[in-house]
Order: structure tokens, then C-alpha cells, then sequence
């Protein structure tokens, strides 16, 4: 054995020693992410528990835009309410999850096949679950990680789209089982006090949930979003074959700067500096090396690993947020991490951002940022 093969493969059981896995492998260990550096976006198309007239629309002009850019990857966050048979003027009863819309499935199979026809990967996402959601915003009856009720509904719930795309291989589908799971005090107040998920009942509920997926197909990709708001590696999920997702947020005085739904005082908020002293604390790419170290460890132990979500709010200063985000992106595709950025038109997005300090090139009736652009493009 190659000398360097040996230290990287020594560096990676280390690694998974001092992550707590479960076992490891007596087969030499890669030196690289097992999952492709995908790099794409997310589509917010039934991200809103409701649907209605101004929501965002995909279209087959977007996708040929992706592609044509060089990207190959697109989640699609869910609200689970959005394809459901209910009354709206209500609030959602444990009975009414099961009552599914068949007509609003349809939509997100289209969209779905839409993207694979322009060779695109489709990672599909519960971003708002029976029980559970990052984002308050409408009434949940109960919850995922107290309420057996919640969790059956939640392994229902992916098995729609498991037996929809069971024909589909892991090079064309994923199941990103929860968006950026934690214990939430109060599951109706986004500002409630939340924590990480006790690791084993985390555990139970991601392999239910991929056991569910898995049994129209063995072969399917799933993936789960990291601990604690997606910030930190699973390590007791790492014998599940369960790829794991983390986030390009950090910090949040930089991608968050004046968002309403992360603070209640947002105008109070520092002035975003990168590098630089932002409050009461210094802000370099020395952080994000660091933040990052776990997941690059859990790379190269034969876990796959994926960046979900990432960007930066519209009100963060261009010249701040493209110099932060050059450091995050280079950390993460030195690493072979691919990454989705939240979003593709919208706030956060390329096109149409609404950002007052941009020089937008009209593009086909849209406003393109075409510095944002050339920093992901993977065809640049």
C-alpha cells in the first residue's frame, strides 16, 4: 500500500472512531465523499403550506438554463400541507395528513420528471413534516419526535414518493428525509428555545423512514440533514448507509443579516464584515474551516456528504456576501462537497434577488446576478 493511501485511511478510521461510529469497516476506507460534488439549487415550488396564484414556478426554460450553466443537481423542499385534501380555514387535524391530493402529487412528479429530462438529480425534501418544521407557520396537531402518530404519518408520507419513483436509480433520485431537524419546545412558535435531537431517537426515525423508502427499493439514496439545524454530523446513523446533509450558513451575521424570521429585533443587527469584527465576534474563513472539519471527516469515512442548502439573504452587502460565500464554496468543493443553493429565483437566488447594491444583466425578462453566477457556475 501506498504510503499516502495508508495515512488517509488511517486519518479516516480515526476519524470515525472519535465521531462515535457504531463499527468500522475492516476494508480500506476512500479518500474522498462517496456522493458526487453535485451543485444546483433548490426549487421553492410547493415549499408554502398552501398553495396559491403568486407561488414560485419552475419551468423547462429553467431548467435548460441549469444545465446549459453546468449544474446537475435541484432539491425540492416540500410542505407537506401543500398537496393535501383539507379544509384551509382550519387547522390540520392528526386525521387530515393522510388525506393526499392526488392531483397536487401529479404537480411534483411532473416537476420531478421535468428536471430528470434535462439531466438534472432530484433530491426530494420534507421541509415541513407531520410534526415538524424549522419554520413555523401553520398549526402542526402533533409531534414527530414525541407522537408515534407523527412518525407513522411521516414513514406514510415518503412512501408516496418512494412507490412513485421506484424505477428510479440513486444517479437520478434522492429522499432528503427532514429539513434541519431539532427539538423545538413549541412546534407552532419558530422563536420557541430548540436543541439537538437525542441521537437515538433521531436514529429510530431516520431508519424507519429510509426502511420505508427502501422497501420499493433497496437501492434508493436517502439522505439526512445534520443535527441541531443541520449543523451537526449523525454519528449514530452512520451504519444506516444513509448519506448525511449539512448547511452554508454559517455564520448567520453574514447569511441571516436582517432576516425577520431568525431574530425578533432584525434592524438591531451588526453590520456584516468578511473578514472582520462583527459584534462580539471576529468572523474568517479560520470559523468555517473549523465548522466544516467534522463533515470533511465524515467524507472520507465512506459517508456520503452534501451541502442541501446555502446562500445569503438579500440584505447582506454584495461585496460581503460573494466574499464570505468564495470562501465557503472553495472549502466545500476542495473537498468534493457539492451544494444547492437556497434559492434559484427568490431572495437568496441568482435571478431576481432583490438586491439594491447588484448591477443585474437582463436575462430573457428576468434580472440575472452574474457575479453569483460565475462564483458557482461549475462550467466557469
Amino acid at each position: 500500500m501506498e504510503r499516502r493511501t495508508f495515512i488517509l485511511n488511517s486519518a479516516a478510521i480515526a476519524a470515525s472512531a472519535s465521531l462515535g461510529y457504531r463499527s468500522v469497516s475492516s476494508i480500506l476506507l476512500p479518500d474522498t465523499n462517496p456522493l458526487p460534488p453535485w451543485r444546483g439549487f433548490n426549487l421553492l415550488d410547493f415549499f408554502i403550506p398552501a398553495p396559491g396564484p403568486n407561488r414560485a414556478l419552475t419551468t423547462a426554460e429553467h431548467f435548460k438554463w441549469m444545465r446549459d450553466w453546468g449544474f446537475d443537481f435541484v432539491r425540492i423542499p416540500m410542505a407537506y400541507p401543500w398537496y393535501l385534501d383539507i379544509d384551509r380555514s382550519k387547522d390540520i387535524q392528526p386525521e387530515d395528513v393522510y388525506k393526499i391530493n392526488k392531483s397536487k402529487l401529479e404537480e411534483i412528479f411532473k416537476l420531478t420528471e421535468l428536471a430528470q429530462e434535462h439531466g438534472l438529480h432530484v433530491s426530494l425534501n420534507l421541509h415541513r413534516a407531520p410534526g415538524y418544521c424549522i419554520n413555523a407557520g401553520f398549526h402542526e396537531p402533533f409531534n414527530l419526535w414525541k407522537d408515534d402518530a407523527a412518525q407513522e404519518a411521516f414513514y406514510f408520507h415518503w412512501e408516496i414518493f418512494a412507490k412513485q419513483f421506484r424505477h428510479l436509480t440513486k444517479e437520478k433520485i434522492s429522499f432528503d428525509l427532514l429539513n434541519e431537524p431539532a427539538m423545538r419546545e413549541d412546534m407552532n412558535d419558530q422563536f420557541s428555545k430548540s436543541g439537538p435531537v437525542p441521537g437515538e431517537l433521531y436514529r429510530k426515525v431516520a431508519k424507519k423512514a429510509a426502511e420505508a423508502i427502501r422497501k420499493y427499493n433497496p437501492a434508493h439514496l436517502v439522505i439526512a440533514d445534520g443535527n441541531s439545524v443541520g449543523n451537526q454530523v449523525i454519528p449514530e446513523i452512520t451504519d444506516l448507509n444513509i448519506a448525511q446533509s449539512c448547511r452554508g450558513y454559517i455564520p448567520g451575521k453574514i447569511s441571516h443579516y436582517k432576516a425577520p424570521w431568525t431574530t425578533k429585533e432584525p434592524d438591531k443587527a451588526p453590520e456584516p464584515k468578511w473578514p472582520g469584527q462583527v459584534g462580539d465576534q471576529y468572523l474568517s474563513r479560520t470559523m468555517l474551516e473549523k465548522y466544516y472539519e467534522p463533515w470533511i471527516a465524515l467524507s472520507k469515512t465512506g459517508v456520503g456528504v452534501h451541502c442541501g442548502e446555502c446562500g445569503c439573504w438579500k440584505m447582506t452587502p454584495h461585496d460581503v456576501f460573494l466574499a464570505w460565500f468564495t470562501d465557503l464554496t472553495d472549502i466545500l468543493t476542495t473537498n468534493k462537497i457539492g451544494y444547492a443553493l437556497w434559492n434559484f429565483i427568490g431572495d437568496f437566488g441568482i435571478i431576481n434577488s432583490g438586491r439594491k447594491d447588484v448591477v443585474y444583466e437582463d436575462w430573457y425578462g428576468y434580472k440575472l446576478d452574474r457575479k453569483l453566477l460565475t462564483l458557482i457556475s461549475p462550467a466557469k
